[in-house]
């Protein structure tokens, strides 16, 4: 007799997270959200089928016309032998010739970013959400918390 297989969790669009980035949203004044696609060897999309990956370090740069994620940490696949893949590897994204210059533009203005948010799967397929940002310093975070802070106190009051 088989045993029954886990049901996986996905939300009501059918996105199914990986992994997500959220202090991102403190350490960046986010400007806009892009998403893309992701080329990937067999073993890495087993791998995050397993629901293992990093993406607190990674970022984005356009590199001759490709745009790149540097960063990401996807482990090795344990059954895969020779035919496994590099844990640390840059990996191309999957975007339009428009959104590539678009984000080669924003990301050529001074103190710019973009970053990882989430990794998931839509249908069978991986999705990255990137966000394109300034760095924020330490005052403008304890500003972000405290506006933040208010908001919750202002839901809780009107409830």
């Amino acid at each position: 007799m088989a045993t029954p297989q886990k049901t996986k969790k996905f939300d009501k669009d059918g996105i199914r997270i990986v992994a997500s980035f959220k202090k991102a949203e403190l350490d960046y004044e986010i400007d806009e959200r892009l998403e893309a696609g992701i080329q990937l060897h067999g073993s890495e999309v087993k791998v995050l089928r397993a629901g293992k990956c990093v993406i607190s370090g990674a970022h984005v740069r356009v590199v001759g016309g490709e745009a790149l994620i540097f960063g990401m940490q996807i482990p090795e696949y344990p059954w895969s032998h020779q035919f496994n893949h590099e844990p640390d590897r840059p990996r191309k994204l999957l975007l339009h010739k428009r959104e590539i210059e678009h984000l080669r533009d924003a990301l050529e203005s001074k103190g710019a970013a973009c970053v990882p948010l989430r990794v998931y799967f839509m249908g069978s397929k991986v999705k990255l959400e990137l966000a394109v940002g300034t760095g924020r310093k330490h005052h403008d975070r304890r500003d972000a918390i405290k506006d933040r802070e208010m908001k919750r106190e202002i839901s809780r009051v009107h409830r």
